[in-house]
């Protein structure tokens, strides 16, 4: 008998996950007897499903706009309120640094009123969601009253009737009101964790959810000590996202991409991937870089190849684009400076898409250093066993805008992923320009430093290293799927 699974993928992120995986081809295998309903962005969900399309695969739209809609409308600050409460409220059991970094954040950027009306009540209860898990307990049955009615997914819900819905997140996202309609309707439900520090950054689940999959040992503690699930019924499968990686089924050969970019395949290539421009810019890294590969100061002639972040390319606020636009001026004074964008899939998903997997894989694996913050790039780039530098030179006073809430990336250190990555020392961390060309000289002259560290990174973070991530995660949702036992 045929079963029926809805997805949701809200996110590229979530797009490379299930689609550009072995994740839906495994439940899609004949054997399965499974059929598979994608729900994505509406706008370009025609786009998706004619690159992805098969048998037994269907693609439906997410309705972004009505729950964004209906978060907006129907007791708004009362599911703003939630959310932030379900953003910050993890057990202090694990590391909250990431946590706490939100809370500032959201003081920051906002007025006396809200501080005192908002803020300030909210703190007490961050007090009592930090130390007892009834409290986010309570929190996860409270969410469950702003569920739309009639619900946004009904006609789904009762055109298919699927025996199990999955999402990228446990209800972060506009997810919530999926997962809370099939909670309510007594359907089976699973989240999968996308992202390397999700299950640290967000914790306490916007719905009702029964099941998830993650990457490491690491990651089901987080869930498991700070938002109370279940460890029976939270499965390491690793991350499907990587398999390609180590497959490289998405590597460009090194000619054909040093040419797209107009590299100079006799000079070493230091990349910089731009990471947390929320927090800070980015540009004191890069000009750093851009001087660096621009004078004798390197033990090798390199050149320096810049990734710009996706929110460089948001309209709001106007300092991202301000920023991508001194990058572009960089490219022009020095001429051993490249730009790169990621590729927009377009619709919600934006510069997320995962168009560009072989460019970020081939980036990785032919740069002789990756330069980044802290991004999940590191993890990445320890795949491709490419030698890594977490550069932390910042801009005094951050962004220096009014509203704008601004923090040092020396302070962001000892986020959860962050430190482990410190910890593991599988990089170098550079907090000025004196350090940076230090540890670039490192690697540029020695690219075998630190490679077992990073060997062991990898496997501590990513759990498995040969490239059955996605059949595994899949595996795993069949057996909840069918009622058998889960090992």
């Amino acid at each position: 008998m045929t079963k029926r699974i809805f997805i949701s993928a809200d996110h590229g992120m979530a797009i490379i996950y299930f689609l550009q995986s072995d994740v839906v081809s495994t439940l899609l295998a004949q054997r399965a007897g499974v059929e598979v309903v994608v729900l994505t962005d509406d706008d370009t969900k025609e786009k998706i499903a004619s690159r992805f399309t098969r048998p037994g695969l269907t693609f439906e739209g997410l309705r972004l706009k009505q729950a964004n809609d209906y978060a907006k409308k129907v007791q708004p600050r009362m599911q703003w309120l939630l959310g932030y409460l379900r953003r910050v409220g993890g057990s202090r059991r694990i590391n909250t640094e990431a946590m706490d970094s939100h809370i500032w954040e959201v003081w920051g950027e906002n007025g006396w009123k809200f501080r005192l009306g908002i803020w300030i009540p909210s703190a007490l209860m961050i007090l009592l969601l930090r130390n007892f898990s009834f409290a986010r307990k309570l929190l996860v049955r409270m969410q469950n009253r702003f569920t739309p009615t009639p619900g946004l997914y009904t006609d789904l819900f009762d055109k298919y009737q699927p025996d199990m819905v999955i999402a990228s997140t446990p209800g972060w996202r506009m997810d919530r009101y999926l997962l809370r309609e099939s909670a309510r309707r007594g359907i089976p439900n699973m989240t999968v964790i996308v992202g390397w520090d999700n299950s640290s950054s967000y914790n306490v689940s916007g719905a009702d959810v029964q099941w998830a999959t993650c990457w490491s040992e690491l990651q089901k503690e987080e869930l498991v000590k700070g938002s109370d699930w279940n460890p029976e019924h939270v499965h390491v499968g690793g991350i499907p996202s990587y398999d390609g990686y180590f497959r490289k089924s998405w590597l460009m050969p090194r000619d054909e991409y040093f040419k797209l970019h107009g590299l100079d395949p006799k000079r070493k290539l230091i990349s910089y991937a731009s990471s947390f421009v929320h927090f800070a810019p980015n540009f004191p890294n890069i000009e750093a870089l851009a001087k660096l590969v621009s004078s004798d100061a390197l033990a090798e002639p390199s050149q320096l190849l810049i990734r710009l972040h996706p929110s460089h390319f948001q309209d709001k606020p106007k300092i991202f684009a301000d920023e991508r636009a001194q990058v572009f001026e960089l490219e022009k004074k020095y001429p051993n400076v490249h730009v790169v964008q990621p590729v927009a899939l377009g619709g919600s998903l934006g510069y997320y898409g995962g168009e560009d997997m072989d460019e970020k894989s081939s980036m990785m694996a032919y740069s002789d250093v990756v330069v980044t913050v802290y991004s999940t790039m590191l993890v990445e780039t320890a795949v491709h066993d490419t030698p890594m530098i977490a550069a932390t030179i910042d801009t005094p006073g951050g962004w220096n805008k009014p509203k704008k809430f601004s923090l040092s990336l020396k302070e962001i250190g000892d986020w959860p992923t962050h430190q482990r990555f410190r910890w593991a020392k599988a990089g170098r961390v550079a907090e000025n320009e004196d350090q940076l060309r230090d540890a670039l000289n490192l690697y540029l002259t020695d690219s075998t430093v630190d490679a077992a560290q990073r060997r062991k990174f990898v496997e501590d973070e990513i759990t498995f290293t040969d490239a059955t991530s996605g059949k595994r995660t899949a595996e795993f949702i069949l057996q909840v799927l069918k009622k058998q036992p889960v090992e």
